[in-house]
C-alpha cells in the first residue's frame, strides 16, 4: 500500500464531494436560512448523519476491514488463490444477517420518530409544537437512509479490502448531487417545503449510493447473495466487535449529537443552525484528511500486525499522523483565525444574515482548535482495530463523550456561553480522547512518536504560525469584499485560501516540514 497516493485518491474524491456538499449547504443557507425549518431539518438529518458517519466512515469499516483481510490471507494461505472467494462468503454471511436486522430496526425507528425527536430537542421549546412536528415528520422521511447507507458500508468494506478505495470515496458525491438537484429544481415557496425537499432528496440518494456500490463490486467480480440468516463464529465475532467499535470510532459525532440536543432544548433559535454551518467547515480537514489516511492504512495496518511486523506498524502509524498533521494543522489555524470572512463569504447570502455569519464563526473558530484531534483520532483508531481491539477506544471514547457532556452543561447553565461554549467543549473532548489513545499504544508499546515525526510537527508548527499572521493581516483587507457580488466572494476567497496556502506551502518547504522529491517519490511508488 501507498499511503500517500491511497489518501490522495481517497482525499481527492472526498474533496469533490465536500465542496458539492459546501455547494448544497450555500444553498440550503440562501432559501432556507437559520432558523424555524433549518433547526427541524437538521435535527432529522442528524441521527441518520450520525449512523452514516458511524457506518461508512467508521465502525462498520473498522471491524469489517479486518476480518475480511484476514479470512483472505488465512484462505491463501491454505490454497493459494482461494482467498477472495473464502473471504466473498464471509461477506455474503455478513450481508444475509444485516438486511433483515436493517429492515427491522428502521421499521421501529421511524415508527418511534415521536419519543426520539423529543429526547433529542426536548420538543424544541423555542419552537413549540409546530416545530417539534416538522422536526418528526422530517426524520421519518431521512431515517431510511440508515439501511441504504449501511448497505452501501458493506460493500465499501470489500472494495476498500481489495484497494479500490476511489470507489466507496466516490459514493458521497451522488447525495450531495441529489440534494443540490433537490433545491434547485423542486423546492417550494417556502423554507418549510425546501426542507422537505431535502428530506426526500437524503433517502433517494441512499438508493443511488447502493445502487453504484452493487455495479462497483460486479465490476470486480464480487457477487454477494442473500441466504436464510446464520450466526457464523466470524459473524457472531464482528456483531461483538462492532458496537464497541462504533462507540469508540464515533466518539466525534456522538458528541456533536450532544452538543445539538443541547442547543435545541436549552439555546434560542438558530443555534442548532450555527453549530451545523460551523461544523461544515470544520469537518472540511476531517472528511478530506482524518477519514482518507485512517481508511487507508487499516488494511495494511492489518496485514502488518497479523504478519508480526511491528516495526512496519509503528512506521505506517507513524508517517499517517506526519501526513495528518501536515495537513490538519494549517487547516485548524486558517478556520481559527479567518473564521468571520469565511463563513460571511460562504454562506452570507439571501435568509442568512449578518447576525447568523457572527454565530456561525464564533462556533467555528471554537469548533477548530479540535481539528487535528479530529483527525488523529481517525488515525490513532485503527492501531486497537487492526489488532481486533474494539474495547479500549470505547473505554476512552465513553471518557472523552462525558467530558464533552459536562463541558457542554457547564457552558450552557452555569458560563452562559452558549453555542460557542459547546463548540470549545467538543473541540476539547477530542483533545482528551487523542491523548488518551496514544498514551495506551505508547504504555502497550504499539506506538512512539518516531524521531522523524517529532522534527517534522515542530516544522509543520512553524509554517503554520507564518500562515496564521499573513491570514490575521488579510482579514480586514479581504472581509469587506465577502459580503459582495458573487465573483467578489469567489475572488476574495481566492485571495485569502490562496495567499495562506503559498505562505505554508514556502515556510514548510524552507523548514524541511515537506520534502517535494519523497513526495514526488511516494506519488511514484506503486506500493
Amino acid at each position: 500500500m501507498n499511503l500517500v497516493r491511497a489518501t490522495a485518491s481517497i482525499g481527492g474524491l472526498t474533496l469533490v464531494s465536500r465542496v458539492l456538499g459546501m455547494v448544497r449547504d450555500m444553498l440550503m443557507a440562501r432559501f432556507v436560512g437559520a432558523g424555524f425549518a433549518s433547526d427541524a431539518f437538521l435535527i432529522a438529518w442528524r441521527l441518520p448523519n450520525l449512523f452514516r458517519a458511524l457506518f461508512a466512515e467508521g465502525a462498520f469499516a473498522a471491524v469489517f476491514v479486518p476480518m475480511f483481510n484476514r479470512r483472505m490471507a488465512e484462505a491463501d494461505g491454505e490454497v493459494p488463490g482461494s482467498g477472495l472467494s473464502a473471504a466473498t462468503d464471509f461477506a455474503g454471511q455478513v450481508l444475509s444477517v444485516l438486511f433483515p436486522f436493517l429492515v427491522i430496526f428502521t421499521a421501529i425507528m421511524i415508527a418511534a420518530t415521536g419519543p426520539i425527536v423529543w429526547a433529542m430537542t426536548g420538543g424544541f421549546p423555542d419552537g413549540g409544537a409546530e416545530k417539534f412536528a416538522l422536526a418528526s415528520h422530517l426524520t421519518q422521511i431521512t431515517f431510511p437512509y440508515l439501511a441504504l447507507i449501511s448497505l452501501v458500508s458493506l460493500l465499501g468494506g470489500i472494495l476498500n479490502s481489495l484497494g479500490r478505495f476511489w470507489v466507496n470515496a466516490a459514493a458521497p458525491i451522488l447525495l450531495n448531487i441529489a440534494m443540490i438537484a433537490a433545491i434547485l429544481f423542486f423546492r417550494g415557496h417556502t423554507g418549510v417545503q425546501t426542507a422537505e425537499t431535502q428530506a426526500i432528496a437524503v433517502t433517494v440518494a441512499g438508493a443511488l449510493q447502493l445502487a453504484w456500490l452493487i455495479w462497483s463490486c460486479r465490476q470486480a467480480g464480487i457477487v454477494l447473495k442473500l441466504s436464510m440468516p446464520r450466526l457464523s463464529p466470524d459473524v457472531k465475532r464482528m456483531l461483538f466487535l462492532i458496537g464497541p467499535a462504533a462507540v469508540g470510532q464515533g466518539a466525534i459525532q456522538f458528541n456533536l449529537l450532544i452538543s445539538t440536543s443541547l442547543a435545541a432544548r436549552f439555546l434560542p433559535q438558530g443555534a442548532v443552525s450555527y453549530l451545523y454551518y460551523a461544523d461544515r467547515l470544520n469537518q472540511l480537514p476531517l472528511g478530506l484528511i482524518g477519514i482518507g489516511v485512517g481508511t487507508a492504512i487499516l488494511p495494511s495496518l492489518s496485514r502488518q500486525i497479523a504478519g508480526g511486523n511491528a516495526v512496519a506498524a509503528g512506521h505506517t502509524q507513524n508517517r499517517a499522523m506526519e501526513l495528518s498533521l501536515l495537513l490538519a494543522l494549517p487547516a485548524a489555524v486558517a478556520l481559527v483565525v479567518s473564521s468571520t470572512p469565511l463563513i460571511r463569504g460562504v454562506f452570507q447570502h439571501g435568509a442568512f444574515t449578518a447576525i447568523d455569519t457572527i454565530g456561525a464563526a464564533g462556533a467555528l473558530a471554537a469548533f477548530s482548535v479540535g481539528v487535528p484531534a479530529y483527525v488523529l483520532i481517525k488515525v490513532l483508531t485503527p492501531g486497537f482495530y487492526a489488532r481486533q481491539d474494539t474495547k479500549t477506544p470505547v473505554r476512552l471514547a465513553v471518557i472523552s463523550m462525558l467530558f464533552n457532556l459536562v463541558g457542554n452543561l457547564l457552558s450552557v447553565l452555569v458560563l452562559n456561553a452558549g453555542f460557542v461554549g459547546i463548540a470549545l467543549s467538543t473541540a476539547a473532548a477530542a483533545w482528551v480522547n487523542v491523548i488518551m489513545l496514544y498514551w495506551t499504544l505508547h504504555r502497550r508499546e504499539h506506538l512512539r512518536f518516531d524521531a522523524r515525526f517529532k522534527s517534522k510537527a515542530v516544522r509543520i508548527a512553524a509554517a503554520s504560525f507564518a500562515m496564521g499572521i499573513t491570514l490575521y493581516l488579510l482579514n480586514p483587507v479581504l472581509d469587506p469584499y465577502m459580503a459582495g457580488r458573487s465573483f467578489e466572494r469567489v475572488a476574495a476567497l481566492v485571495a485569502l485560501c490562496g495567499i495562506g496556502a503559498a505562505v505554508y506551502g514556502a515556510v514548510a518547504l524552507a523548514t524541511g516540514a515537506v520534502n517535494l522529491g519523497e513526495l514526488r517519490t511516494q506519488f511514484m511508488r506503486k506500493g
